[in-house]
């Protein structure tokens, strides 16, 4: 297929795709006519490129998820490479969550201390 109809299958431009390609994620083969040609794997790829920027994964993370499919398995999440990154990844997500919790304590505390009687929730 070619990158107009992999776009439209996946949701994800033209440009976004040859971005993936630049970055080595995707790998068109090309035509006599030097357009770029997709296969039915490519869907797989983008679909699990997607999913994962979609939930803050960089395009550099989602190298090992990529592999893991490339080799065969039902799910990009299931090869050890995968797992680390996954675990990583949640390790970021709890350190921003404890920053966060921390800058709300302190514009809570902010609060109270220039409005005594000011409700706080949460």
């Amino acid at each position: 297929m070619r990158i107009g109809e992999l776009a439209e299958r996946t949701g994800v431009s033209p440009r976004s795709l040859r971005y993936y390609e630049q970055h080595g994620l995707l790998s068109a083969r090309r035509a006599a006519n030097g357009y770029r040609h997709y296969s039915e794997e490519d869907v797989r790829l983008v679909s699990e490129i997607r999913a994962l920027l979609s939930v803050g994964f960089t395009l550099e993370d989602t190298r090992p998820f990529l592999d893991c499919l490339r080799r065969g398995h039902s799910s990009g999440g299931a090869c050890a490479e995968s797992v680390e990154v996954y675990e990583r990844k949640l390790k970021e997500i709890d350190e921003e969550i404890r920053a966060l919790l921390a800058r709300r304590a302190e514009v809570a505390a902010q609060l109270a201390q220039s409005c005594p009687g000011c409700f706080v929730r949460g």
